[in-house]
């Protein structure tokens, strides 16, 4: 699939560092080394929250209430990771709830937004590998993502993120 061009640098553009939000307790290492990072290059950050669409329950309105839950779920989410991203450089996300799948989701809205730049993601230290969106990432996915994805070690502390990203 083709996707549009980077207009990051252009005039009346700023790159746009997008991080994944999810439950897992990596999360909070992409979303430091994202805000970090922003905070230094004087660009921007996108946190991105995708809850799976319910199935099959449509009738008497069962879907959209879980749908609806879904979505104050996300928004949760993003809420505490923004709150991070203040707390660890002093920087205001964008925040964006999407209901679908996850890998399809961050596609649409790299290809919608033509200033983000990286896709960050943070690696699972469990002995059962980094995680599926790592993981599926790791392989031949990875070489048709339109931007480049930055992979930070879930293990890294609050010092060592700050020592890299700046």
């Amino acid at each position: 699939m083709p996707y549009s061009r980077r207009r990051s640098y252009e005039a009346g553009h700023r790159p746009k560092f997008l991080v994944v939000v999810d439950d897992t307790q990596e999360c909070g290492r992409a979303v430091r080394f994202a805000a970090r990072r922003v905070a230094r290059l004087g660009a921007k950050l996108v946190l991105l929250s995708v809850s799976e669409p319910p199935d099959g329950f449509e009738w008497l309105g069962v879907g959209d209430m879980m749908r609806a839950e879904a979505e104050e779920e996300a928004q949760d989410r993003l809420e505490a990771a923004a709150e991070m991203a203040r707390d660890a450089a002093g920087v205001q996300a964008e925040l964006i709830v999407r209901i679908g799948v996850r890998t399809d989701e961050i596609l649409k809205l790299i290809e919608e937004d033509e200033d983000v730049s990286f896709l960050v993601l943070a690696a699972g230290t469990a002995a059962d590998g980094p995680g599926p969106l790592v993981s599926g990432l790791a392989g031949k996915a990875a070489s048709s993502y339109p931007v480049p994805v930055v992979i930070v070690p879930g293990g890294l502390t609050d010092e060592e993120i700050d020592a890299i990203a700046g």
